[in-house]
């Protein structure tokens, strides 16, 4: 039922897509400025909310409290696991908005700082930690963990709806439940097709760099179709093969290019922005954290965080359960601190290196990147990369790092949403997941036609919106689940544990 209904509510949108972009367009644009004027305040406090929640667990009575067995081991190796993780968790994003996103705060200040001058840049590269560090971990870890908990520990299937066994008892299993499990499956298709329309973007633009390829919708839509084919592939050798060695390349990659820019970027001043950047950014965290402007209108906001924040809500049901699954074994404590710290820092990293090799270039005067970034956001990244020595080498390391990202969260996203619409199946059928597959990509061309990038950021946006309820209900029903293993009389020690058992067993009963 979850499958066909699914599937059904997504081939309509796909169909008007493609049929009528300009009305979807129209219309997605209509609804995403409805969400952001009403509801900017609502992400702005939840997202805040998951981050103090997360910070809560960990360093409660809970965080002891293993997410399995407690004689049970990880699965997967530390490096392994934040690999995965990360690949899953930021990937294309990451790539596409690590020149651009700073570059363009640096053209377009907020609070009425002077465009182009070292006050901009310095606000830039803050915002960007500040959009790509704790809070959007924060929101994967709400979910990975609420589902890995109930999973792992108490023996339920691995969806999203019956984290809400405290709360909705047995109704988890019928049409609440059901209703639930949608909404999460549509959440996720709309975010990952956005990330995969971005990356479609940015290959379209390391190809032009490097062979001349035409950049257009129809270069655009033949990098879908054969990345397509090739997540498919991986998709179907199943997670501990095709999908973690891909992760391990990606780490590799994403290495290789950071140490490139890195040594023949500026590299002491690289030094001096991470430093000053990070401390900015965690001094200034809660007056981010809160930040709108009613009294002056500005929709600055409302394009970056707001979006940001939906669009890492839209991607939550599918990083947070793929982190679920490779999270077994591990304790509260150690799960949050190493979903929040370790990726957080890899972003600072990024961005101070990429944003602020641009930035640096930027202050001295020269345009390369900022006419490169104002003209497509796109081309930020190879517009930086062609002005280092071996530009031509780094380009061509970007675009590779690019398409195995891509591949690695269409991959990932294909055996979640396989698993989401399964009945918790911890290994999907090969056509439930070759459906899923295609239909990312659809709606990924679909968004790309009605309205390029804004009808991808759209998308995100307005699909978030339903599922940031049902996060907080995860959290609600998680410390209930979490407090019924501390009896009253017994306010140190957890409860004994009902041994797991495969999903397919149904759930276990409550301690």
């Amino acid at each position: 039922m979850v499958l066909y209904l699914s599937v059904a509510i997504i081939a309509a949108f796909v169909l008007w897509g493609l049929l009528s972009p300009a009305g979807l367009g129209a219309a997605a644009t209509a609804a995403v400025a409805w969400t952001t004027s009403t509801f900017g305040w609502y992400y702005l406090l939840a997202v805040l909310g998951f981050l103090l929640f997360c910070l809560f667990l960990a360093f409660s009575r809970y965080g002891k409290i293993k997410l399995g067995r407690d004689d049970e081991q990880p699965e997967f190796s530390t490096l392994s696991w934040f690999a995965m993780l990360f690949s899953a968790g930021m990937g294309i994003g990451l790539v596409f908005y690590g020149v651009a996103e700073p570059v363009s705060h640096f053209l377009t200040p907020p609070g009425g700082l002077t465009p182009g001058t070292p006050e901009a840049a310095r606000a830039a590269l803050k915002y960007s930690f500040f959009h790509w560090g704790l809070h959007p971990w924060a929101i994967y870890s709400v979910v990975a963990l609420s589902i890995a908990y109930f999973s792992f520990r108490r023996g339920e299937p691995t969806l999203i709806s019956r984290t809400f066994r405290p709360l909705l008892g047995h109704r988890v299993e019928g049409p609440i439940g059901k209703t639930i499990d949608v909404l999460a499956i549509i959440a996720t298709v709309f975010g990952v097709a956005a990330s995969l329309g971005f990356g479609a973007v940015q290959i379209n633009s390391g190809l032009n760099s490097a062979f001349g390829l035409t950049i257009g919708t129809s270069s655009q839509l033949v990098i879908i179709a054969v990345v397509t084919v090739l997540f498919l592939i991986s998709a179907m050798t199943g997670l501990s093969k095709g999908i973690r060695l891909l992760s391990n390349t990606n780490v590799i990659l994403a290495g290789l290019l950071m140490l490139g820019v890195f040594v023949f970027g500026p590299t002491v001043f690289l030094l001096d922005t991470f430093t000053t950047s990070v401390g900015g950014y965690l001094q200034d965290l809660i007056n981010l954290s809160t930040r709108l402007t009613p009294f002056t209108g500005a929709t600055w906001v409302g394009g970056w965080t707001i979006f940001y924040w939906a669009w890492w809500i839209a991607w939550a049901p599918f990083v947070g359960l793929f982190i679920a699954r490779v999270s077994r074994g591990r304790t509260i404590k150690e799960f949050v601190l190493g979903v929040l710290g370790v990726p957080a820092l890899v972003s600072f990293a990024w961005f101070s290196i990429f944003g602020g090799s641009a930035l640096n270039g930027a202050l001295a005067g020269e345009t390369a990147v900022t006419e490169a970034t104002s003209a497509d956001i796109s081309t930020a990244l190879f517009a930086l990369l062609e002005g280092l020595p071996l530009g031509g080498v780094l380009t061509g390391i970007a675009t590779l790092l690019i398409a195995s990202f891509f591949v690695t969260s269409a991959d990932s996203a294909t055996y979640v949403l396989g698993l989401q619409s399964s009945g918790g199946r911890k290994e999907p059928s090969n056509p439930v997941k070759l459906t899923w597959g295609v239909m990312q990509s659809l709606i990924a061309v679909a968004l790309l036609l009605s309205g390029g990038l804004a009808g991808l950021q759209s998308a995100s946006v307005v699909a978030a919106l339903p599922f940031s309820v049902i996060m907080i209900g995860m959290c609600v029903s998680l410390l209930k689940g979490l407090k019924s293993e501390f009896p009253a009389s017994t306010p140190v020690k957890p409860q004994g544990l009902v041994p797991a058992r495969p999903p397919s067993d149904g759930p276990q009963p409550q301690p």
